[in-house]
């Protein structure tokens, strides 16, 4: 799953969801000091990572893809925030816009307890409204385009997140019916290892 659904699949705290997200470009690594709500929700990121890796439908929709390819998990990661966005209003009781702009505002108020590397990561998803780029397949496919420029010239000697688009769009309604399965068997994972009172924003 991308950064969208990691911040949804957090407690409503906004540390939690800070550390949920910020799990990903830290590699999961706090630092001295953090907040405990910060270093739960890393923990809830490596959580969710373990649990989408090994499912079923995952492995699904990456076999839609095609036999072959390195990159493969990254485009349905991408996809599937495609997909929860499309489908927003199934697991969420407030709008996206809604969550967004809560969520944008609680974690600028929030910002000046971070150290000055874990703000550059946040102050840029804020700025760019990245959480919010997954409206259509267009989107979708900057998105892709987005992530290439953020590989290695040897990575990208060997693969390439954008040249999958095609047979992404070929194949959405197969990997629509693997997220629609997916995501709510990992909502249920998530509950299981979170505090249920504070997953106020789900719907139930």
């Amino acid at each position: 799953m991308n950064w969208l659904a990691h911040i949804f699949l957090s407690e409503n705290n906004i540390n939690f969801q800070i550390g949920n997200y910020l799990a990903d470009p830290l590699k999961g690594k706090a630092w001295n000091n953090a907040d405990i709500n910060i270093i739960k929700g890393m923990n809830v990121h490596k959580l969710i990572d373990t649990y989408t890796d090994s499912h079923i439908q995952f492995h699904n929709s990456k076999n839609r893809l095609g036999q072959k390819g390195l990159l493969k998990s990254v485009v349905v990661d991408l996809t599937y925030d495609y997909l929860l966005t499309k489908n927003w209003h199934k697991y969420c009781n407030i709008s996206l816009d809604s969550f967004l702009n809560i969520f944008y505002k609680n974690a600028k108020a929030n910002m000046y307890t971070l150290p000055d590397y874990a703000k550059i990561k946040l102050t840029k998803l804020i700025e760019f409204d990245l959480l919010n780029k997954y409206q259509n397949l267009d989107d979708l496919k900057q998105s892709f385009l987005r992530v290439d420029k953020r590989l290695s010239f040897r990575l990208l000697k060997r693969d390439c997140v954008s040249r999958y688009f095609e047979v992404v769009s070929q194949n959405i309604n197969g990997i629509e019916d693997d997220f629609l399965l997916f995501f709510p068997q990992l909502c249920n994972h998530v509950k299981e290892n979170t505090n249920n009172c504070l997953l106020t924003h789900w719907k139930s």
